[in-house]
């Protein structure tokens, strides 16, 4: 199976770029935008001077439960990097929400609690909620993971979206938000 069909099997519609958006920044953002591929997984990163963000981590349900999204991950903090990612809350009738939190949990990810993040989806016209979990090697601030973000969601999510989807997301000040009242820790409570 194609790399982009399993990402399109596993992911929302709501959370997928295209493939022609994915395989254009492959190519002409290659110098930041990457592929890890094999048999039982798929992972779609972008590494930048000050951060790491995964856009897709895909493992087979052969391979889950054997570590394999840990080696993944475990290569990605060698770079000794902060390591940024966007996950769906907690959806009680979709058992790998859940699952799938507690994994990053396990690997030392944090919530960034204060970082809201809502994007009208271009597939759907509905509105995305996600919330950002990152690892902090040196422990850095929400603020930087905040940062990092939003230079993410500028270089990545929205290059060339109106080619791609006929239409340009939010801008991101609409779609990022930091609220320090925001208290409710995702992982908390797993």
């Amino acid at each position: 199976m194609h790399w982009y069909e399993k990402l399109n099997q596993y992911f929302p519609v709501e959370e997928m770029k295209s493939k022609e958006h994915l395989e254009t920044l492959l190519k002409e953002r290659s110098d930041i935008y990457h592929k890890d591929e094999g048999k039982h997984h798929v992972l779609m990163y972008a590494e930048l001077e000050e951060f790491i963000f995964i856009d897709y981590l895909f493992v087979s349900k052969d391979a889950r439960g054997q570590g394999l999204g840990h080696k993944l991950l475990e290569k990605l903090k060698k770079k000794n990097k902060p390591i940024i990612l966007e996950v769906e809350p907690v959806d009680y009738e979709d058992t790998d929400t859940e699952k799938r939190l507690k994994f990053y949990k396990r690997e030392g990810f944090e919530h960034a609690v204060s970082i809201g993040y809502a994007r009208k989806s271009l597939a759907t016209n509905e509105v995305n909620a996600m919330e950002i979990l990152y690892w902090a090697p040196n422990e850095e601030s929400e603020e930087l993971i905040f940062d990092s973000m939003k230079k993410t969601y500028e270089l990545i999510h929205t290059y060339k979206d109106e080619k791609f989807y006929g239409a340009s997301y939010q801008p991101v000040d609409e779609v990022l938000k930091r609220d320090e009242d925001r208290e409710e820790d995702l992982l908390k409570d797993l």
